[in-house]
């Protein structure tokens, strides 16, 4: 076992993570105004004064996993009007496509127990264009792309810093910091080096008044007193610097006008010292935060290096060994990812897997958020909520979180997302599988989900509601960590068995409209896939029958009923719950199929697809055949089992055989798993063989949904012939919309309209595999539809895939699809090899699109590119 893993035996080893937000302003958390305008209460413009209540955020910042002490990079090109102590990015309202970062930052390393762990942020010579960049996008259409940074001009001479930031531990609490910052420009330029520490403010809002301090030390070193942080120096390797110290507190007299208080430091007085020469900082060096100001003037092409460590011990040289310690963590954190990828042969694929890996890793993050007090406020601290109009989550005030947990994004979604998470946890399973199974055990616990059993969707709307995949992840997670590690997490797949029950029945209670196994649920997270708003409230009893959130709910049900089958082997009693699920499936199936007499159904035989129908208020039904994923999605409705696996459950099995004698117009309905496929294998899915041919004739149709890039959310027919549908008066037009999108639906920032999304496309090539297993090569298809050419499931699964990885490798003529053409990022020696991992990608060339750095769940490429394990 290599040293990495033996670490991972260990917890205390992620004492210390990269657990700091890159954006705690405009979060719903930090929002107490009461109109309900997060993005205005606490923006950017005001983060270097404003103190947070819930969380901190940072450059490349550090914490214990309860954040009471933090650590991040600051950085000062004396030319900004401020230090560069956070990322820049818009607000939703100010981005013409929602919030966008304004940042280059790359993350390329990193270890589960986060042993050691690498990143570069390029940093401009010259002035940071802020108001550029405001000004510019506010002046664009929802028509036009997003005005980048380097759109501005700023990296077109080389005039920057690359600046990687490296930690590693020599222990479980000693940390070193290794600062490279190196000038790419022809002329020398200056720089400020920041390394900041501080405490989360946990004692102004009447709750605790214990306060920790830094404070001045021995020349090179702070002192941290803190009676919970094993921490207890902050060590600069040059002692010849100054120390610098205010505190974590809110500047009133700078935001509200307030009188300055006498002997008051506040959160920004470092910024203010450093930019402005002023006397903001306290002379008695001591306070709440603290930092070493390194002035430097970096010589052309050349790099410097500065050193720091964060240590429980008092030490004459703290820098002792210091390269030895670095180097052993980076030839540990080798030797782990050569495990991992023995079986990956070419040094591409290897590269983008680990920053992939590496993506997942830095987007950990401490998150706190208890609704309750939210809402209430602090008894030092007022929220003045205007509940007669809308106020969030009010239905939430059990939801009490305090814990690590894998963001979307650090940036433009740091708050959890309930179904993003379920797909971080696979790839997550393969680095560290405890970390995957707590994490989806967390999103099930009492103080996460809703009495009622709804699972938390994300902060914004805590009662919306993303695809139930729960189960499926808990079950990949579970086979993927038992091939790992050669046994079965049985307690680990019961107790979140039992949870999902809860969840399982409150779909069935709350988005089942009528009884009749037919699901809703409106957004479910995909956005503006529909002609319409999906969360819109219709009149005279008119509602949406949704393809989509049925195909969710079929798979569900075969997910929990697989789970059972597992859990049977071990302990009978769960043999039952196998059953019902497997009989809940079937009700499903029919339902998709028989909507009641003159209504249509989900399935259009003419289209050979799945779509959506309006229920009307006179009983009548419209389908809506707009072609997009949602007729895509009762694919991964599939489950295969052994007929080995039925030999050792008897009870099913005379259940199932009862139901095939005694039910005929229920195993009609879907594919013939009565009969055996190669190998004694059993199907249950919603799509016989016939319908799941004409689906995938549509899906792998170039003119449709097949790009070079993997496949698409929406068919390019609408390209030039869009799909029209009138509601309530209002004439709704859809296009195909390969990249941004060009409404304000959700926000904006999100396009389901044409682009290819990692998750959905992740959840194809899997099912496609399904099927092979069962039909081999008895069933081929016309890949690409009208080629002539026929292949079998499981190759349209490896060309699907093989199309997602391209997104990032360099192809023939060393380009990289995610970067647009971008020529500089493309081939530059310092840009060329660094990947970034975008919520979406255009449906025709692939470009990256949406957050750059949601490693989330497009980090699945991760095990796309990992076919050994199950």
């Amino acid at each position: 076992m290599n040293i990495e893993k033996q670490r991972l035996q260990d917890k205390d080893w992620k004492n210390w993570g990269p657990y700091v937000s890159n954006r705690q302003w405009g979060n719903v958390r930090e929002d107490y105004s009461p109109n309900g305008n997060a993005w205005h209460f606490a923006n950017h413009d005001i983060a270097e004064s404003h103190t947070y209540r819930w969380g901190e955020e940072g450059i490349a910042g550090i914490s214990d996993t309860k954040q009471l002490f933090c650590f991040a990079l600051s950085f000062w090109n004396k030319k900004d009007k401020r230090i560069k102590e956070r990322f820049f990015g818009l607000s939703n309202p100010q981005g013409n496509h929602g919030e966008d970062i304004k940042e280059i930052f790359y993350y390329l390393d990193n270890t589960p127990t986060h042993s050691y762990m690498k990143m570069v942020y390029k940093y401009p010579i010259n002035e940071f264009p802020y108001d550029d960049i405001v000004a510019e996008n506010a002046r664009r259409s929802k028509k036009e792309q997003e005005y980048e940074l380097f759109d501005t001009g700023i990296f077109d001479n080389d005039e920057y810093f690359d600046i990687f930031i490296e930690y590693c531990k020599s222990d479980a609490n000693d940390i070193l910091i290794r600062v490279t910052v190196c000038n790419r420009s022809d002329k020398a330029a200056p720089i400020v080096v920041l390394p900041t520490t501080w405490y989360r403010n946990n004692w102004k809002w009447g709750y605790n008044e214990y306060k920790g301090q830094v404070e001045a030390g021995k020349d090179g070193c702070i002192n941290v007193l803190h009676d919970s942080v094993p921490i207890k120096k902050f060590y600069s390797k040059n002692k010849n610097v100054e120390q610098v110290f205010c505190d974590n507190e809110t500047n009133h007299p700078k935001l509200h006008g307030t009188p300055i208080a006498e002997n008051a430091y506040y959160k920004d007085g470092i910024n203010d010292y450093v930019t402005q020469q002023k006397n903001t900082i306290n002379p008695e060096k001591r306070g709440t935060k603290a930092a070493f100001i390194i002035d430097e003037m970096i010589e052309a092409q050349q790099s410097e290096v500065f050193e720091f460590r964060l240590s429980p011990y008092d030490m004459d040289d703290a820098f002792y060994q210091f390269d030895d310690i670095f180097n052993a963590r980076i030839n540990e954190a080798n030797e782990f990812y050569s495990e991992i990828q023995q079986d990956i042969y070419n040094d591409d694929e290897k590269n983008v897997q680990r920053q992939a890996f590496a993506g997942l890793l830095w987007n950990k993050q401490f998150y706190h958020y208890n609704v309750g007090k939210w809402l209430n406020g602090d008894p030092n601290h007022e929220a003045p909520r205007d509940f007669n109009n809308y106020v969030r989550n009010t239905e939430w005030e059990h939801l009490h979180n305090k814990d690590i947990i894998s963001m979307p994004d650090k940036w433009e979604y740091p708050w959890y997302a309930t179904w993003d998470l379920a797909f971080h946890c696979v790839p997550f399973a393969i680095i560290d599988a405890e970390f995957a199974k707590n994490q989806l055990l967390l999103l099930t616990k009492e103080w996460y989900m809703h009495p009622n059993g709804q699972m938390p969707a994300y902060e914004w709307n805590l009662s919306d509601v993303n695809p139930p995949v729960h189960a499926w992840s808990c079950f990949r997670v579970f086979k993927i960590d038992e091939k790992t590690n050669g046994k079965p997490d049985l307690l680990f797949l019961e107790k979140v068995f039992q949870k999902l029950l809860l969840n399982f029945t409150w779909w069935v209670n709350r988005k089942d409209k009528n009884g009749k196994n037919i699901f809703g649920g409106g957004f479910l997270g995909l956005d503006n896939i529909g002609a319409f708003d999906r969360n819109m409230e219709l009149k005279d009893g008119e509602h949406l029958e949704q393809a989509d959130g049925t195909s969710w709910m079929a798979m569900y049900a075969l997910n929990m009923m697989r789970i059972a089958m597992e859990l049977a082997q071990y302990y009978q009693v769960y043999e039952d719950m196998a059953i019902k699920f497997f009989e809940h499936y079937l009700y499903i199936a029919e339902a998709m199929e028989n909507m009641g007499e003159g209504k249509e159904g989900l399935w259009n035989e003419e289209d050979g697809f799945f779509y959506d129908v309006l229920q009307l208020g006179n009983g009548e039904s419209v389908s809506l055949r707009l072609r997009s994923i949602v007729g895509l999605i009762p694919m991964f409705a599939v489950e295969i089992i052994d007929h080995h696996l039925l030999d050792k459950m008897p009870n099913f099995r005379e259940r199932m055989e009862w139901v095939l004698k005694n039910k005929p117009e229920l195993t009609s309905l879907v594919s013939h798993w009565e009969e055996e496929g190669s190998g004694r294998k059993h199907l249950m899915s919603i799509l016989r063989k016939t319908r799941l041919t004409k689906v995938l004739n549509r899906m792998l149709d170039e003119k449709e949904f097949l790009s070079s890039y993997g496949i698409r959310a929406m068919s390019k027919v609408y390209e030039e012939n869009p799909f029209v549908f009138t509601v309530h008066g209002n004439k709704n037009v859809v296009y195909y919309t390969p990249a941004e999108s060009d409404s304000r639906m959700f926000g904006g920032n999100s396009n389901w309209r044409g682009p290819i999304w990692f998750p959905i496309n992740f959840l194809i090539v899997e099912s496609l595999q399904r099927f092979h297993f069962y039909y081999g090569n008895s069933l081929k298809v016309e890949f690409p539809t009208g080629s002539g050419e026929k292949k079998n499931l499981d190759e349209v699964a490896q060309n699907i895939s093989g199309r997602l990885c391209s997104i990032f490798m360099k192809d023939e003529s060393g380009q990289r699809a995610f970067n647009g053409g971008n020529y500089k990022f493309n081939y530059d020696e310092h840009f060329r090899d660094y990947i970034t991992f975008y919520e979406y990608f255009h449906g025709d060339n692939g470009r990256g699109v949406g957050a750059s750095h949601q490693t989330g769940w497009t980090a699945t490429v991760a095990k796309l590119l990992k076919p050994r394990l199950a």
